[in-house]
């Protein structure tokens, strides 16, 4: 007897208004279970909905560029299942036991034929340990650490020089020593406003590079010499597992078998190159070329409207090129909730030479003269020549590089690896955390499943049950929310209060000269608990991490607001925000709710 089914958005982290950018399947096509339907790109990544069981599509309920969002439907499936066995679903976030903002939940390992695992290689191993983590950025070396601190003889496996993976090395932490000598020129041309006049800046490229890599390498050094004091073994190359206890690793010494009883996997992920476009020309660039800081190009081209593209517009426009963004979606960082973004996007409309939505770049062409631009879209710009272009669409996991399936660990087609709140594979002793287990790609989300992998695997009982994950884009003005966004929380149909508060009142905002952004929580109206926040500012990465703990605390409004905050600070404005919608705020006017 036939079953039909409905195929549903899994859990891609509290995120809202992601595109569909590939229809795979069309009715009537035959698709196995695990197969993927549509594509999705968010800012951070593109991902695939997976067929939840094999049958025949009847029916695609979204066109290309919909936007979707958790839970919504995509696809209808007409299954053989046997008559009254109950119909697959797709995985959904599970609620969380306290009235505060649903918690960024990971459906199980799916339950598809895993690979078959290939066989032991029969050699004798270079190196035996109890655990070996691949990838050393700030989850790798947060496990290893981890594991090592439990007593676990630990191997950590990373393919750059020194350790610290794509974050360190080449992301997080060099962007923002970059984002850091582009707000000391602004802040300079600012005081000219003050009365303080700074001559024009001379920007020195070598001095530039030179401290954004001393920066890099006392951090890495930092890790090398913690590495050292817990005895964790480092061994530099890119490792493939080679059967379910054996990973390959190619150095420049040749290759070395590492033999180990429990893995983790943090190989991350890496840009999206959007194909058709001239790569093997230099002056194409993702975000790795970027920060190598090669040149300030006079024109810049930022494909890409989401936070890495942003953050490196910020940088170019400071050190003096002409900046045009452009973006497929109908805002900048897609997924926020608008509010947020109009204080950003009006104040780089000033500075920037243009800033597209709902375009395309069609076509690019490599010629003498520069890069020449082609777009498509309602309101696109006419074909235009640039020094250089930045692609930053975002990232893909790096699941499918690593040989897992000869682990029998199962990845999908688009490279994520499913784990548990454990972080377990399907393959009981490896474990996945960071990028490559899904969204959000963040850092921070990495190390607490660093920290969680180890001590699973370490005996300890420990799972990952984050409520809130903290999102910041590190622009000028930064932007940061947690918890729910308002958009997130009218889909899920919650009666919620908001409670606002400008900047445009706050004393410390008016002494620095920056009222354009604002303090919003938002809150469950049934128990008054905070269950979302989302900050505009100066240094609002900062400040929204009070608002992270309060969802975590189940914090109701009063909790905030009779809790004393340091005046004059920015900081304050989160009371005040409570205190708006508790209705006791002094500091603003606001009618009395009738």
């Amino acid at each position: 007897m036939a079953n039909t089914i409905e195929v549903k958005v899994p859990d891609i982290g509290n995120l809202t208004g992601v595109p569909v950018i590939e229809i795979l399947v069309k009715p009537g096509d035959t698709v196995a279970k695990d197969q993927g339907l549509v594509t999705l790109e968010s800012d951070k990544a593109t991902m695939e909905v997976p067929a939840t069981a094999a049958g025949v599509v009847k029916e695609i309920r979204v066109k290309l560029n919909d936007e979707v969002a958790e839970d919504m439907v995509v696809a209808v499936i007409e299954t053989a299942a046997a008559a009254g066995a109950p119909a697959p679903t797709a995985p959904v976030a599970q609620a969380s036991t306290a009235p505060t903002a649903p918690a960024p939940s990971r459906p199980a390992p799916a339950a598809v034929p895993a690979p078959a695992a290939a066989a032991a290689s029969g050699r004798k191993a270079d190196i035996e340990c109890q655990v070996v983590v691949l990838g050393s950025g700030p989850g790798g070396y947060t496990a290893a650490f981890r594991a090592a601190d439990l007593g676990q003889d630990t191997v950590l496996i990373e393919r750059y020089g020194a350790l610290g993976g794509v974050c360190l090395n080449v992301g997080c932490i060099p962007s923002k020593a970059l984002l850091h000598a582009a707000r000391v020129i602004d802040e300079a041309a600012h005081a000219a406003d003050l009365g303080i006049t700074f001559g024009a800046p001379k920007i020195e490229l070598d001095k530039l590079r030179a401290y954004k890599d001393k920066v890099v390498a006392q951090m890495n050094g930092g890790l090398a010499g913690m590495a050292k004091q817990r005895k964790v073994r480092t061994l530099e190359g890119t490792g493939r597992f080679i059967s379910p206890h054996e990973i390959e690793v190619e150095t420049k010494d040749g290759t070395r078998l590492v033999r180990f009883e429990k893995a983790i996997i943090a190989a991350g992920s890496q840009a999206v190159k959007l194909p058709g476009f001239p790569w093997d020309d230099p002056r194409m660039m993702d975000s790795t070329d970027a920060l190598l800081l090669q040149e300030v190009p006079k024109k810049l081209l930022v494909v890409g409207g989401g936070i890495i593209g942003l953050e490196m517009a910020c940088v170019y426009d400071a050190l003096g090129s002409e900046v045009t963004v452009v973006e497929l979606m109908d805002q900048l960082m897609p997924g926020a909730d608008p509010d947020l973004v109009r204080p950003l996007q009006q104040r780089l409309a000033k500075r920037y030479a243009g800033i597209h939505l709902k375009v395309k770049v069609a076509k690019i062409e490599a010629t003498k003269s520069g890069l020449k631009a082609t777009f498509e879209g309602d309101k696109a710009p006419e074909p235009q020549v640039y020094d250089r272009v930045l692609v930053a669409i975002g990232r893909a996991p790096n699941g499918g590089k690593i040989g897992a399936d000869k682990a029998g660990v199962t990845v999908t087609e688009r490279g994520f690896i499913p784990v548990d709140r454990q972080m377990r594979t399907n393959v009981p002793h490896i474990f996945a955390i960071g990028d490559l287990v899904g969204q959000p790609m963040l850092a921070h989300k990495a190390t607490h499943e660093g920290k969680v992998a180890a001590e699973v695997a370490a005996g300890q009982k420990s799972e990952f049950v984050a409520r809130a994950i903290p999102s910041v884009a590190y622009t000028d003005p930064e932007i940061a929310w947690v918890g729910l966004t308002e958009a997130e929380a009218k889909k899920a149909g919650i009666k919620y209060g908001v409670g606002k508060f400008p900047h445009a009142a706050s004393g410390r905002a008016v002494g620095i000269g920056r009222t354009e952004g604002f303090t919003k929580l938002i809150f469950d109206e049934a128990t008054h608990r905070v269950i979302g926040a989302s900050i505009v500012a100066p240094n609002a990465g900062d400040l929204i991490a009070e608002v992270a703990l309060a969802i975590e605390m189940g914090c109701e409004a009063a909790d905030i607001g009779l809790t004393i905050h340091p005046h004059p600070t920015l900081s304050e404005s989160v009371g005040m925000a409570a205190e708006v919608y508790e209705g006791t705020i002094t500091d603003l006017y606001v009618p009395k709710k009738k």
